[in-house]
């Protein structure tokens, strides 16, 4: 069952800057804090809000009558967005928040989407691997805590263990590995999530506002390959290659990913002034 839009829900986020809404979000397991590397680029331009999911960093969970699906996390978004007082925002998201990206901009919510390596344009072997993948740096993160903070405190160790998500994950501060290791640690929509992703494939139809799937080229979890499925179920969107960028591209290259999401952001302003 969805999740009624007027229902309020308990949402932690970031906000800063000023000018039209750009909300911001991350993927499973992850936090708002995952986009702190570009937020200042973006709120030169926007009044950003980077959120925490429903069930994932501070966010309380879904509600109990809804399902972790798209159709519930539709729902639930709009009632966000009615909360932080947006209309039609613009988007982007990371992995999991990529599919929602563009589920939004499928459904006419938004005013403009960028999705960084969406989740959701698989195919069958490579949804396997991707979840596979997601359950084993679950495994590592509900280890007992200690052995945490040795991986977390080690360059080396961090450098190999983060190496699936980064480029360079040489360039995450200790700190911000812990937190974001406790965050998947604690997320209580990790595994309903996980679960919804096993016969999950995106078949939406096509978005009627600017959308721009921008893929990493060195992504580990969801590989560039699948750029080009994703080109096929959007031929109206402008696809563009991240080059030198891991799974979680904000770190790898700031300016980039900020670039990339200002001119789809711009693109839709231009097109609507009076919004």
């Amino acid at each position: 069952m969805a999740a009624p839009s007027g229902v309020n829900h308990d949402i932690n986020y970031e906000r800063r800057g000023s000018g039209s809404p750009l909300v911001l979000l991350h993927g499973i397991g992850h936090r708002w804090q995952a986009w702190r590397p570009v937020l200042d680029l973006l709120a030169a331009h926007h009044d950003v809000i980077a959120i925490d999911l429903p069930g994932f960093g501070r966010s309380a969970p879904m509600p109990p009558f809804a399902e972790h699906d798209l159709p519930s996390t539709m729902a639930v978004l709009a009632g966000i967005f009615d909360q932080l007082g947006v209309r039609a925002p613009h988007v982007a998201g990371n992995s999991l928040g990529g599919l929602i990206a563009v589920e939004a901009a499928s459904r006419g919510i938004v005013s403009s989407a960028t999705a960084l390596s969406p989740a959701g344009f698989w195919s069958g072997r490579d949804r396997i691997r991707a979840l596979a993948t997601l359950k084993l740096l679950r495994l590592g993160a509900v280890a007992p805590r200690p052995f945490g903070h040795v991986l977390t405190g080690s360059k080396l160790l961090r450098s190999v263990s983060l190496g699936v998500l980064y480029a360079h994950p040489e360039r995450i501060d200790p700190r911000d590995a812990r937190g974001d290791l406790e965050a998947l640690r604690s997320a209580p929509a990790f595994n309903p999530t996980l679960r919804t992703g096993r016969d999950f494939v995106w078949s939406g139809p096509e978005p009627t506002v600017p959308l721009t799937v921008a893929w990493a080229e060195r992504d580990r979890i969801l590989p560039v390959s699948q750029a080009k499925r994703a080109a096929a179920l959007l031929p109206s969107a402008r696809h563009v290659l991240l080059p030198g960028c891991g799974h979680v591209p904000m770190i790898d290259d700031p300016e980039l990913v900020s670039r990339t999401i200002l001119r789809t952001c711009a693109e839709a302003d231009a097109a609507n002034p009076a919004a």
